[in-house]
């Protein structure tokens, strides 16, 4: 259970206010005018039943933008809606963007499933719509791939629909998302892609834990795939450890917003009963119209006593916390890791000890920690998206070129 710092009395109250004025102010700007970037768009709405099939199994599909004019001309993209599961293995619809490069033969393209990190709550933050948009913060990893030649899917994960429910930080649905778009990507005649094409997951933060999470499950949940690495940077495997230390953190954005992936998620959970007059209008706020910049800005310094009258992480869930802990099963192909040293967005030691846990089941890892000089914490996990990438790429030719990167397990 957390046990949170007491402050001065004057300061909560402070806090408390200004916190309950933005966001009624933003409640109020939603009801009166609607939300402050235009999210209708029925594409995104998945059929009622859902179509026979499999998981990856092609919806529907459109033909998007690959993200600005550089990423145009180098590569064409399509929206792909596609049957995943969920946490509880319970068929779903999952959205994502399939990047391939205009040059090249795309029969031989290897395929990289590529988790996002942290986008947010609400149906305008999706991935795929960020793409489309040219606002991807990632696209710079993005234009990496598309210009070594490598065909891309970025799953936005589950959730991201008219009437947004996402599953943030819960491991076997976003590992499931990320196999699945694979499958998908691997599906789309148009695409033209080799479903024995050499596979790479990876991704950073949120996109790290979700590439873990795939490569866990991919012997047992998607054996054909030709899976060659695995790559995850800032990877948050263990949930507790990384999200207590947040009370009252400029991070407890994110670490409210797992919370509510978590009721998602999971039936017998839920918030609404734990939660005030505050929290209520956070929980509103944020999935009407907030993004990961939204959370981090708007949420800095608070805390789980301000927003609830009843401590939430109760033993259900805690159970459910424990579920989603990364390491107590092996990935068959070799792994990089990589984290900030100051951290203080995913905490560094418990990267240390999925490191140490993956070493212990006998896989290959490569790890590399990093010290990228941010002015604060939360800066130094932000650069880290920018700066990991040479690493990744770097590891990733390795396992094209059929090299096994130097392992960093010790006996």
């Amino acid at each position: 259970m957390i046990d949170a710092t007491r402050i001065d009395t004057r300061r909560t109250r402070g806090r408390l206010t200004v916190l309950l004025t933005a966001l009624l102010t933003a409640l109020l700007t939603i009801v009166i005018s609607g939300p402050l970037i235009a999210v209708a768009d029925d594409w995104y709405q998945p059929p009622v039943p859902l179509p026979a099939g499999e998981p990856g199994d092609i919806i529907k599909t459109r033909e998007v933008n690959a993200g600005p004019p550089s990423a145009r001309a180098m590569a064409r993209a399509w929206q792909v809606m596609y049957r995943s599961t969920d946490a509880l293995g319970e068929a779903n619809a999952v959205t994502g963007t399939l990047v391939v490069p205009r040059a090249g033969d795309p029969g031989s393209m290897p395929l990289i499933g590529m988790g996002p990190g942290t986008h947010g709550p609400a149906a305008r933050c999706a991935p795929s719509r960020m793409i489309d948009k040219g606002a991807f913060y990632e696209q710079a990893t993005l234009n990496d791939m598309l210009q070594r030649g490598y065909a891309v899917l970025v799953t936005d994960y589950e959730g991201y629909h008219p009437d947004p429910a996402t599953t943030y930080m819960v491991g076997r649905s976003m590992g499931a998302a990320l196999i699945n778009g694979v499958r998908a990507a691997q599906r789309f005649p148009e695409a033209g892609l080799s479903d024995l094409a050499p596979v790479l997951f990876r991704g950073y933060s949120q996109g790290g834990g979700a590439a873990m999470w795939a490569g866990q499950m991919q012997p047992d949940y998607a054996p054909t795939l030709n899976l060659v690495g695995v790559a995850g940077g800032g990877v948050p495997a263990n949930l507790a450890a990384v999200a207590l230390p947040l009370n009252g953190e400029p991070g407890f954005g994110v670490m409210f917003y797992a919370l509510l992936g978590q009721d998602h998620a999971y039936p017998e959970l839920s918030l609404a009963p734990f939660v005030n007059q505050a929290g209520m209008a956070a929980l509103q706020a944020m999935q009407e119209d907030m993004c990961v910049l939204e959370l981090l800005q708007g949420f800095a310094g608070i805390t789980l006593d301000d927003l609830t009258d009843i401590n939430p992480l109760n033993a259900e869930r805690f159970n459910r916390i424990a579920e989603n802990q990364l390491g107590d099963q092996p990935i068959p192909v070799p792994v990089y890791l990589y984290h900030e040293q100051q951290d203080s967005l995913v905490a560094y030691g418990q990267a240390q000890t999925l490191r140490d846990d993956y070493c212990a089941l006998g896989v290959d890892v490569t790890w590399q920690s990093h010290d990228t000089g941010g002015d604060t914490g939360v800066i130094r996990h932000l650069n880290l998206v920018y700066h990991g990438n040479e690493g990744v790429n770097a590891f990733i030719e390795q396992r094209l070129a059929g090299q096994l990167p130097a392992s960093h397990c010790f006996p």
